[in-house]
């Protein structure tokens, strides 16, 4: 849905700006930028009335896709689903070890391991 808006909204942007770029200054007439014919390009009504609606139509879209867009953008989620993961040994208050020491056996310790090792000179 976002993405289809977002399309929309470049469209109409683009478009928008085209049609604002075709309308010319007050007192000259579209005709005049093509060749200044005497005739006008979009018929008797002129080109005024058929640009300042196009452009009005327009501006109400991309406002609205501007709404949305922004609608939705406060809308995302605020947690991913890594923020809630914990172990399951961790829940039940013990303390978790790596996978590699609580497969090894624990070592034992030995008098004679303890002791300094005995030099081998006869």
């Amino acid at each position: 849905m976002i993405i289809a808006v977002t399309i929309i909204h470049v469209i109409v942007s683009i478009g928008l700006i085209l049609v604002v770029l075709l309308q010319t200054g007050k007192g000259a007439e579209i005709g005049a930028v093509f060749g200044g014919s005497s005739s006008t390009i979009f018929g008797s009504s002129g080109a005024g009335n058929f640009l300042t609606r196009l452009t009005t139509g327009m501006a109400i879209v991309f406002m609205v896709t501007s709404l949305a867009l922004g609608y939705f953008a406060g809308r995302k989620p605020s947690a991913t689903i890594f923020d809630n993961r914990t172990p399951a040994a961790a829940t039940s208050g013990q303390p978790v070890a790596p996978a590699q020491q609580q497969s090894a056996p624990p070592a034992t310790v030995t008098p004679e391991s303890t002791q300094p090792a005995k030099a081998a000179n006869p």
